[in-house]
Parts: C-alpha cells; sequence; structure tokens
C-alpha cells in the first residue's frame, strides 16, 4: 500500500507517483527500462572498474556496497527511447539508450578529472575517491563498451548508429578542447561559445535522438527532425547550466557554488557580459585576467558584475530561443500524442531547472 512518505526504488529516492511530475515519470520509466541493461553491460568489467563505475553511477558507496544516491537525470536515455518509440519500436532503442548514458558517463569522469571537481550530486568525485588513473580508465571501458552495445546488438543499423556515435565523440572532444582553451583567452565571442556548447553538450544529445530513431527504425525526415530537436535541447540545457554554474543552488545542483567562476570559464553569462560594452564589463574582464583563486566574496562580486552586465538576462533569451527552434522540429513531424508530449515534457525541464 501506497503511503506519502518517498519510496526509495532502484537506487534511488523518488517521489510517490501521485506528486511525480510528468517529465519525472517519463526520466523515470526510461530509468527503469534502461538501468538493467546498463549494469548488464558493466559486469564484463574488472573488479576495480565496476567499483568506480558503480560509485559514478550511483550504485554503490565507495566500500562496494549497494548506495541509494542519484545516478542523474537520465535525459540522454529517455530521449533515445522515446525517439525510437517515435519510430514505432521502442524495445529496438534500449541499445541505443545504454550506448549515450554509457558515452555520458565517460565524459563526466573525464571532465572532473580535468576539471579538478571533487562534488558530483552531493557526492565526492570518483577520482577523488579511487584516484585520477582509475577514473581516467573507467571512462575508457565505459567508452569502449558503448561501441560494443550498439555494434552486437544485431539491428540492420547498427552500423550507422556506430558512426554517428563515432562522429558526436569527435564532437565531444572538440568543443571540450575549446572550453578549456577559453579559459586561457581573453577574446571569446558568443557565437565561438555557441559553438562549443554544440559540439561539448548538444551532439550528444542529438546523437541520443538520432541513433534512437535510427534503431527504432525511423524514415530520415524522422530522423532528422529528431536530431534538430535534440541539438536544440542541448543548448538550452547547457544555457540553463550555465546559469546554475554561476547562480544554482548546491543542494539542487550537487555542486558548490561558484564552481564556474572559480576556474574563470568562459561560460555563455560570461561571454555575453564581457561582450556587452556595459561599464561594468572592464570591471569583469580585470577580474578574469587576475590568477588568484577568488574568495566568496569575490565570487560573489563576479556574479552581480555578471548580471549587471546583462549575462544572465541574455542567457535565459539563449535558452528560450533554444527552447523554441526545438518546438519548431517537432511541430513539423508526425508524432504520436504520448511522444510529443514526453519530448516536450524533457525540452521545459532542461531549460526550467532551479536556480
Amino acid at each position: 500500500m501506497r503511503t506519502n512518505q518517498q519510496l526509495v526504488t532502484r537506487g534511488e529516492t523518488i517521489a510517490p507517483a501521485e506528486r511525480e511530475t510528468p517529465s519525472a515519470k517519463t526520466l523515470r520509466r526510461a530509468r527503469t527500462v534502461v538501468e538493467p541493461a546498463l549494469r548488464s553491460v558493466t559486469q564484463q568489467f574488472c573488479p576495480t572498474m565496476k567499483s568506480v563505475v558503480g560509485y559514478h553511477q550511483g550504485w554503490l558507496t565507495a566500500d562496494g556496497e549497494p548506495a541509494t544516491a542519484s545516478a542523474g537525470k537520465g535525459i540522454r536515455q529517455a530521449l533515445a527511447l522515446l525517439a525510437s518509440r517515435a519510430a514505432g519500436d521502442e524495445t529496438a532503442g534500449i541499445p541505443a539508450a545504454v550506448a549515450v548514458e554509457l558515452v555520458h558517463s565517460f565524459s563526466l569522469l573525464h571532465d572532473d578529472v580535468m576539471d579538478g571537481d571533487r562534488t558530483r550530486r552531493n557526492r565526492p568525485t570518483a577520482w577523488t575517491v579511487f584516484g585520477a588513473s582509475e577514473a581516467i580508465l573507467a571512462g575508457d571501458a565505459l567508452l569502449v563498451t558503448a561501441f560494443q552495445t550498439l555494434l552486437t546488438c544485431g539491428h540492420p543499423a547498427a552500423p550507422e548508429a556506430a558512426r554517428v556515435l563515432a562522429a558526436t565523440l569527435q564532437s565531444l572532444v572538440r568543443g571540450q578542447s575549446a572550453d578549456l582553451e577559453f579559459e586561457r583567452r581573453h577574446n571569446i565571442t558568443v557565437d565561438q561559445c555557441t559553438a562549443m556548447i554544440e559540439d561539448k553538450t548538444a551532439s550528444l544529445l542529438a546523437a541520443a535522438c538520432t541513433i534512437g530513431a535510427l534503431l527504432g527504425g525511423a524514415p530520415d525526415d524522422l530522423v532528422d527532425g529528431l536530431t534538430g530537436f535534440g541539438r536544440q535541447l542541448g543548448i538550452a540545457f547547457q544555457s540553463t547550466d550555465d546559469l546554475l554554474g554561476i547562480w544554482g543552488d548546491p543542494a539542487l545542483t550537487g555542486k558548490p557554488t561558484g564552481t564556474d567562476l572559480l576556474r574563470r570559464k568562459k561560460s555563455v553569462p560570461v561571454v555575453a557580459a564581457l561582450q556587452s560594452g556595459s561599464p561594468h564589463a572592464a570591471a569583469l574582464a580585470d577580474h578574469y585576467r587576475r590568477t588568484h583563486r577568488p574568495d566568496t566574496d569575490e565570487l560573489i562580486h563576479l556574479a552581480r558584475l555578471i548580471e549587471d552586465c546583462g549575462g544572465r538576462e541574455f542567457t535565459e533569451h539563449h535558452a528560450a530561443e533554444a527552447v523554441r527552434r526545438a518546438e519548431q522540429h517537432l511541430d513539423v513531424l508526425d508524432l504520436s500524442h504520448d511522444v510529443r508530449t514526453g519530448l516536450l515534457e524533457l525540452l521545459h525541464l532542461t531549460a526550467h531547472r532551479d536556480l
């Protein structure tokens, strides 16, 4: 019998179904379908890699005991399933959902090492628990397994799906490289920042839709439309993430406040502020050229400068425009009501996360 207490299922705490938002139900359903397959493909790993991956995924504690930690929202796997359902065969999309989730986990493991992040989802990051080398190797194992998952699924479209995933990895690397390079440069434009976002974040969300649709047997026009939708969702997602990186509540983001400012990342709000021509832009640029580690008061001051320069308002508009373009991609597609509704729920969830 259900109660009004929170329920714990599959290693995560969720609200009772009657309290769940539609998007939360979509995500929970996708996790329920995909997680057994994710766990299964990681069973081939050696014990050390199982420990690192299990901890990173939220399945295990640092001591290897079963955990109830959050494993993330699972937006990419939900997109893959919805895309395959749009083509008429959701079950065929499970390998696509597994593959994109493995790539996403790979990228997070490596990003945390490169960025020196010590907290993710309100827990110490895997590299701080097991060591940087082990975290990098675990990411490598996840990446290889993503391709194995597609190439051994037996679907006629598997080779094309693997080619899409390979191209996406090239984009991810290019985007991550640009993101790191931007930290050392002082002449970044908003267009360059947007191109970096499309590579680093939007490409994998687009690929989730592409590969899901391919394995579902979608015609070319449906594949293209869903891919375009996923790309714009990715831009909205990262724009909102950039806002959270400066003004987000650590209790909701799982990361300390101001992590992007600590590393002087050239995110959309920062670049827009620096390029604004505002009287405050020069002061912001001066702060960004310094090499010392900002204290809490300076982080607050930097966030205020960015907002005074219009960086926050610009980024909110940037995200809203991406949402509008994503909706336009769906408007021309012949989708069932449940698929269209599910995709729109995910779109608005990504762009309206709480700050």
